[in-house]
């Protein structure tokens, strides 16, 4: 059982990492210009990653039981909730430009919602198997 967990564990990892990647490209396809963008794409992701490791600690995202804990959905979106603003303030450092209160709340908001859907994904898939395996 604790080799499911730590697998459980790296496999959030890398799904959060991904839906954070999904979310900086859908970002830029909404507003026409992903294809275009190239590593300017990295000004919005890695502040995004960078927010959402500092602070997704706190809301203990990444505990074992709580990531099969379908009542601690909640943490992860919040976490994620918190973490925008400070993704919005470094991406603003990085290229030394106003952050717009639209873009924090729409990055937040977006965010929020693919981690939670992906959070979402995990309990089901791994609450099964793991009824499953009794």
């Amino acid at each position: 059982m604790q080799k499911r967990y730590k697998n459980l564990m790296v496999i959030a990892i890398a799904g959060d990492i991904l839906i954070l990647a999904i979310v900086t490209l859908v970002g830029f396809a909404s507003h026409g210009t992903a294809a275009s963008a190239g590593v300017r794409m990295l000004t919005t992701f890695l502040p995004l990653v960078l927010a959402w490791f500092l602070v997704s600690p706190f809301l203990r995202v990444y505990d074992q039981a709580i990531i099969l804990d379908a009542r601690q959905l909640w943490r992860p979106f919040w976490a994620m909730i918190i973490a925008a603003p400070m993704a919005a303030w470094l991406r603003g450092l990085m290229l030394s430009s106003p952050i717009m209160p639209v873009f924090v709340a729409v990055l937040g908001g977006v965010s929020a919602l693919g981690i939670l859907l992906w959070r979402g994904i995990i309990w089901i898939v791994f609450s099964k198997m793991i009824r499953g395996n009794g």
